[in-house]
């Protein structure tokens, strides 16, 4: 199978529960179910450690892309595990990998996507380095940095302010967008029009 012919998987990085639904690190996982919304799929459990969809971006037929949207139920720090798992029961090269995750060295609400790269302190980011090596793409959605002396730690595990969450709908919406165009269009084109 050549890497056309491949599915993509997208991780949506974020913890599991109710507890921390609405958090900034949990971007990933409202990123990752607004994608399944559009796929028109339901997450199911799958023996990986995740929550996964499966389904097409694109066009019905050939020219749509078989895609796995999944959410790791494994806390953010040990996300390589669950990922590394999916990569090998659906047979993806890891190019054709994508994670989702909250980035603090970004503003709010601002996107970068890019191929590779270091950890920058992101734990999914670096489990799943760990596991895989770094060369998987990245959607970056932007949170901006703890305001005054909050530990960054505190910062990622409180819910989006009001203020923020007022927009919050129309970012999730962009970045989900980006993702779309990043697998059916290729990186290039994609950060062309999403990098902000």
């Amino acid at each position: 199978m050549s890497d056309a012919d491949s599915p993509w998987l997208v991780v949506g990085l974020g913890n599991p529960g109710p507890d921390y639904a609405g958090n900034r690190h949990n971007v990933g996982f409202m990123v990752a179910d607004l994608l399944a919304e559009r796929m028109g799929g339901r997450f199911k459990a799958h023996k990986a450690r995740a929550q996964v969809v499966e389904g097409r971006f694109g066009p019905p037929g050939p020219s749509g892309r078989r895609v796995v949207v999944a959410k790791p139920m494994s806390f953010m720090n040990l996300s390589g595990g669950p990922t590394t798992a999916l990569r090998d029961f659906y047979k993806v090269p890891v190019a054709n990998i994508v994670a989702v995750h909250d980035e603090l060295d970004i503003d709010h609400g601002a996107l970068r996507l890019k191929l590779g790269g270091g950890d920058n302190g992101h734990n999914g980011l670096k489990s799943i380095t760990k596991s895989l090596g770094a060369e998987y793409h990245r959607v970056r959605f932007g949170i901006g940095r703890p305001p005054g002396r909050m530990p960054v730690a505190d910062f990622v595990l409180k819910d989006f302010s009001s203020a923020e969450r007022k927009e919050l709908g129309y970012f999730v919406d962009r970045a989900a967008d980006a993702v779309e165009a990043l697998v059916l269009e290729g990186l290039e084109r994609a950060q062309s029009t999403y990098n902000s």
